[in-house]
């Protein structure tokens, strides 16, 4: 089986290395599962809001992982935070090659993406950088809350 934690970290240094992370930007990295969050989404305990990509055994044996954003249990009204956010941003999601908006408990959009370990970091790179485009959304929407 591929060690897969050498390309998390890696891909945790180019997010870390981006002109835009500065800007408030987190990373919670476990190896083989990553978050990408603002300090405000209230994601401290990794239960709020958050972009988040994992590759371990089913994913390695599916030859797939997901790529997602999240609003879990700590995301204030989480119900309304995720109707209102797909209102505002649902349309942009469709139109992203492969992404789902789902707006179900927690799950708000998804991307599946075949496992191919050539040139995976930079892949999750721009996934990240394409969800990243959601900050905006994000913040309106937590600020009409």
């Amino acid at each position: 089986m591929k060690d897969i934690k050498p390309i998390f970290r890696n891909l945790e240094k180019m997010l870390r290395q981006s002109s835009w992370f500065d800007d408030g930007w987190e990373i919670y990295n476990r190896g083989v599962y990553m978050q990408l969050y603002k300090e405000n989404w209230h994601n401290e305990a990794q239960g709020g809001i958050h972009f988040e990509t994992y590759i371990e055994a089913p994913q390695l044996k599916q030859k797939e992982y997901p790529i997602c954003m999240h609003a879990e249990e700590d995301c204030p009204s989480q119900s309304e935070f995720v109707r209102k956010f797909l209102e505002l941003e649902g349309e942009k999601i469709k139109g992203w090659k492969g992404y789902q908006t789902i707006g179900s408990g927690y799950h708000i959009c998804q991307r599946n993406l075949p496992l191919n370990f050539k040139n995976l970091e930079q892949k999750l790179y721009e996934e990240f950088n394409r969800l990243r485009q959601l900050e905006d959304g994000i913040e309106q929407t937590l600020s009409e809350l």
